[in-house]
């Protein structure tokens, strides 16, 4: 499958040309605010990172970008199976994108892949992220402190599942 449509998105597989419009969400404050790494300083920052993300052969990754009206906003995928992510760039918050963009992503990943589970890791302070992750029925399974250092701030993570559906 090389393309899963929506109503207002189209989730596809990733172009070398699309370096750019993923590091302008790469590269946001505000978007990377919850994110695992800083905000990338430079496309040299980010072109290892898209290569390893969206072209790797690595058979636990399958990581797609999200178009909104003919423009990339951002990516979705299973980076370390079974653990899904999302990240849009904040034009495209508020919206109801990433909750759109993740049901048919989650519906694809469970028709595709032999998951009894999906997990999620969210930074307690993502309330956005959790509560989308709330809307699709992930459900908390535990927490931990100090779970990963971003720049010199140490984070915590909520750690979330979805069984596979039936």
């Amino acid at each position: 499958m090389t393309t899963i449509e929506t109503a207002r998105l189209r989730l596809r597989r990733a172009l070398q040309s699309d370096l750019a419009a993923v590091h302008a969400f790469m590269s946001s404050l505000e978007a990377m605010r919850y994110w695992s790494t800083l905000p990338h300083a430079s496309t040299a920052v980010t072109e290892p990172w898209f290569q390893q993300q969206f072209f790797s052969d690595d058979a636990a990754r399958d990581e797609w970008i999200i178009e909104w009206q003919g423009r990339v906003i951002g990516n979705i995928g299973i980076w370390k199976a079974p653990e899904f992510g999302f990240i849009l760039h904040p034009d495209a918050w508020g919206l109801g994108l990433a909750t759109e963009a993740a049901a048919a992503f989650l519906d694809y990943a469970f028709a595709t892949y032999p998951l009894d589970v999906v997990t999620a890791d969210v930074d307690p302070r993502n309330s956005a992220s959790l509560g989308v992750l709330g809307k699709l029925g992930f459900v908390e399974t535990g927490r931990g402190q100090r779970t990963f250092l971003l720049g010199d701030e140490w984070c915590d993570s909520v750690y979330l599942s979805l069984p596979r559906p039936g």
